[in-house]
């Protein structure tokens, strides 16, 4: 499998990529926004299979703050302005003229955010456990939590009450929530244990928050739910069947985005590309095909 690593320059930092294919196919790369905030791309790197299943070059990167990418000491930088910048400072550095997006979770705000500057070469666009609207998915977030056992809860509301989240206590109460809503295979893939055991806290906690349903960071009001209708351009969804992307948070992001396709993975919490690898990369690959056929082909 013939994979290339480097870095690009973005605001006098450096941004680390790895591509994994030549891109000679003649099918559009597809450029994958991962998660976070302040989380490396490993856990998606189920998706470089792609390649070798469908010859579709995949173009990774980690965002600036984490992973391999420079990691400035500068809470300026941690905006959303500039992780839609660096979508297409990577786009350009590459290449990436014609492409296809995919953010999941917290990239899926960055590639919204980067689609409705109208950029274009865009061809299609994923949405993987999607956020739009930031202030309702606190309220989902609290709403699952809620539904935790009583001896779990407690342990959260008491830790984070008396500011002692980094306990082992804590944390394993937090798993409680995780491997409902994140990730249900038992036990995590090593690349999945690797990325978010590598989140930057400082990152994480100014973008977002010290938990994911506490929201006071800088995202803490973010919500472009009134534009998604300038979204034009082919869109799938995909969420899990026990997604912390709940049917809730996701129903009026399709609804909004004029003839977007909503695809749910019934065995999976957050990660389907994990937890249901071989039917992701099939639904995504099927997409992908369908959106660079000619546009007539949409009308229809």
């Amino acid at each position: 499998m013939p994979v290339t690593e480097g870095t690009v320059p973005f605001h006098g930092h450096r941004t680390w990529y790895r591509t994994v294919g030549t891109g000679r196919s003649g099918l559009l790369p597809l450029l994958v926004v991962g998660g976070g905030p302040g989380c490396p791309h490993d856990y998606l790197s189920d998706l470089s299979a792609l390649y070798e299943e469908t010859s579709r070059q995949v173009v990774f990167y980690d965002q600036i703050g984490c992973g391999r990418s420079d990691h400035p000491d500068d809470p300026s930088l941690w905006v959303m302005p500039t992780f839609v910048d660096e979508v297409a400072a990577v786009r350009a550095a590459l290449g990436l003229d014609r492409c296809h997006l995919l953010g999941h979770s917290w990239g899926s705000q960055i590639a919204l955010e980067y689609v409705l500057t109208r950029p274009t070469g865009l061809v299609g666009l994923v949405l993987a456990g999607p956020i739009a609207d930031a202030p309702a998915y606190q309220a989902e977030t609290r709403r699952l939590k809620d539904s935790l056992p009583e001896d779990v809860r407690e342990t959260l509301d008491r830790h984070e009450a008396a500011g002692t989240t980094d306990s082992d206590a804590y944390q394993a109460a937090a798993m409680a929530f995780y491997q409902r809503w994140m990730c249900r295979l038992d036990p995590w893939p090593a690349h999945v244990v690797r990325s978010f055991t590598s989140i930057r806290p400082d990152v994480y906690e100014t973008l977002w928050g010290r938990t994911e349903w506490n929201l006071t960071g800088n995202l803490r009001d973010w919500d472009v739910t009134a534009r998604l209708g300038e979204i034009d351009l082919p869109v799938l969804v995909t969420t899990g069947r026990h997604d912390v992307a709940t049917p809730a948070l996701v129903r009026p992001l399709v609804d909004g985005i004029r003839g977007a396709e909503w695809v749910v993975f019934e065995w999976s919490a957050h990660l389907p590309t994990v937890e249901e690898p071989e039917r992701y990369r099939a639904v995504l690959a099927e997409f992908l095909a369908a959106a660079e056929r000619p546009a007539v082909a949409h009308a229809a």
